[in-house]
């Protein structure tokens, strides 16, 4: 059995209520779908710890506090993840792509209009529920 990946996944409002999305760069089965931002879990990291790396190294922006939203485990064909989904509504910096992704502020009744990673489902599920 492989084990599963640790992903710190965030989801940003701004003051307009809107979420931050990526669209993926890696070209893999996955390219060109829509993700929140975020990334594995180093070894010993927190969440926390690991979202404020992941968001200076993609976005450029430092997150406020966090709260927890959900965690998701998510089966793929070629690996499984456990998604550790934190929310932010307070960050400093300006929003850039640093890795030559596209990004872009969708509100929260859109999100179903993106072509997201599956795993993403159950989150804009809820996010929808909440604050939809």
């Amino acid at each position: 059995m492989t084990k599963r990946i640790k992903v710190a996944v965030g989801i940003v409002f701004n003051a307009d209520k809107e979420v931050l999305v990526g669209q993926r760069v890696v070209k893999d089965q996955y390219f060109d779908k829509w993700e929140f931002p975020g990334g594995k879990l180093e070894p010993g990291e927190t969440v926390e710890q690991a979202l404020t790396r992941e968001f200076k190294e993609e976005v450029g922006i430092s997150l406020g506090a966090t709260q927890r939203f959900m965690e998701v485990a998510h089966d793929y064909p070629d690996r499984q993840v456990a998604l550790f989904v934190r929310t932010a509504s307070e960050y400093t910096g300006l929003v850039r792509s640093l890795e030559g992704q596209a990004l872009k502020w969708v509100a929260v009744q859109e999100l179903s209009d993106l072509d997201f990673l599956q795993g993403n489902q159950v989150m804009i599920e809820k996010l929808i529920n909440e604050y939809g």
